[in-house]
């Protein structure tokens, strides 16, 4: 298993993460298989949320930790301040509320690595860097950062936190896939596209890939004829998408893998720091994801499968 650093903790953080939106009370057993399973292969890094699975997902982890006694083995990021029925969450109230409860549900003192779930652009970033350093200094949360922010709002955001001496985002979680999205997967939402990515690599400011595998895009199930799963249809259906997975397939062939697992290569090979949120929940999806993590990609291959380039 290869590891990041981010700045503001002090562990490495696997680039493969674990997924938790399924992680219920009623199938805790698989959860906690599939977590001492993850574990083995040296991961560290798990993602959840304050709302993920109406809460259980924090809890499931929390009782897991506390019954293995492991918390210290594990590098928690969560996300808070997600809006609600009512609209934007990005507030002082909202962001404690959230820390607070996910911190009980957690059954933990301090969470790692701490991302707001979506932005407000109506609230400036400064403000929020402000609110969140709070929970730095009193040593509640290590790293901050956010899901679903453009690159220029987090550059709002640090050249304020640098001009006041204050700690800035040190992370940020997009989707970020080889698949490009039509649109938006949910409303408010933010894919990593060509100058996203540029920004990236000039600043080597660290991604974590949510729907890093383009929800199965690549698994091979899915043709331009096989229409039943509106989403994805909706989402990823296009033409260029299409020789997107024929480009991964050839490739894959050729190195004896799955276009699935080139895909997550295409990731994990980027020109800056990046890690894949994996939803694995049997022992071939994590064996295929680990196996995957370790695929080299040079950078003609990266843009031939991006379909920037026609030679690799």
């Amino acid at each position: 298993m290869e590891y990041i650093s981010v700045k503001g903790l002090d562990k490495k953080v696997s680039r493969l993460m674990k997924g938790t939106d399924y992680f219920f009370h009623n199938s805790y057993d698989k959860a906690a298989a599939n977590m001492d399973a993850y574990l083995a292969i040296g991961g560290n890094s798990v993602d959840s949320a304050h709302i993920y699975c109406g809460g259980e997902s924090e809890e499931v982890l929390g009782r897991y930790m506390k019954e293995r006694g492991n918390r210290d083995q594990i590098v928690i990021l969560t996300k808070g301040a997600h809006h609600d029925q009512n609209g934007p969450r990005v507030n002082k109230e909202a962001i404690r509320h959230d820390i607070t409860t996910s911190l009980k549900r957690l059954q933990t003192d301090f969470i790692d690595l701490y991302a707001l779930h979506r932005d407000d652009p109506n609230v400036p970033a400064g403000e929020v860097i402000e609110i969140l350093n709070e929970y730095v200094k009193s040593g509640t949360v290590g790293a901050i950062g956010c899901s679903n922010w453009t690159w220029q709002r987090i550059k709002e955001a640090n050249d304020y936190a640098a001009e006041k001496g204050l700690t800035g985002f040190t992370f940020s979680s997009p989707n970020l896939s080889l698949a490009k999205p039509n649109e938006p997967f949910w409303k408010g939402c933010v894919s990593a596209d060509a100058e996203t990515c540029a920004w990236h690599e000039a600043e080597q400011f660290p991604l974590f890939s949510w729907s890093s595998q383009a929800r199965g895009f690549f698994t091979g199930r899915f043709t331009p004829e096989v229409r039943d799963n509106a989403d994805l249809v909706r989402v990823f259906y296009s033409d260029a998408n299409w020789e997107r997975l024929e480009r991964a397939k050839q490739l894959g062939a050729e190195r004896g893998v799955t276009a699935i697992q080139i895909a997550l290569a295409y990731v994990l090979n980027q020109p800056f720091p990046t890690c894949a949120l994996i939803g694995a929940q049997s022992a071939e999806e994590l064996r295929s994801c680990d196996e995957g993590s370790r695929i080299q990609l040079s950078r003609a291959e990266l843009d031939w499968l991006d379909l920037t380039s026609d030679e690799r």
